[in-house]
């Protein structure tokens, strides 16, 4: 199966993604965070560092919920930056 090409604004998506999961662990390790959540520790760095720009909407509850944010929280602070959102017209 051949997989459809990133859009340069899901790569940035995934990087601010990856950004958020990291300031929200501070302190805690990859591991626990990533055993917590029921995934692998290389998941978790690879969603982190952008290796894995769009992880399933079930593995980013998870994470989530490990480290005490929202959904409502991910959306808007993932959620497009404001001059790449399309104008309707």
């Amino acid at each position: 199966m051949v997989r459809t090409p990133l859009t340069p604004e899901e790569r940035r998506r995934g990087e601010r993604l990856g950004a958020l999961l990291r300031e929200a662990r501070g302190g805690s390790s990859m591991t626990e965070i990533a055993a917590s959540a029921g995934i692998s520790a290389e998941t978790l760095r690879k969603i982190e560092t952008g290796r894995a720009p769009t992880p399933a909407f079930f593995t980013v509850a998870a994470l989530a919920g490990a480290l005490g944010l929202s959904m409502d929280e991910l959306l808007t602070r993932c959620a497009p930056e404001p001059d790449a959102v399309p104008l309707a017209g």
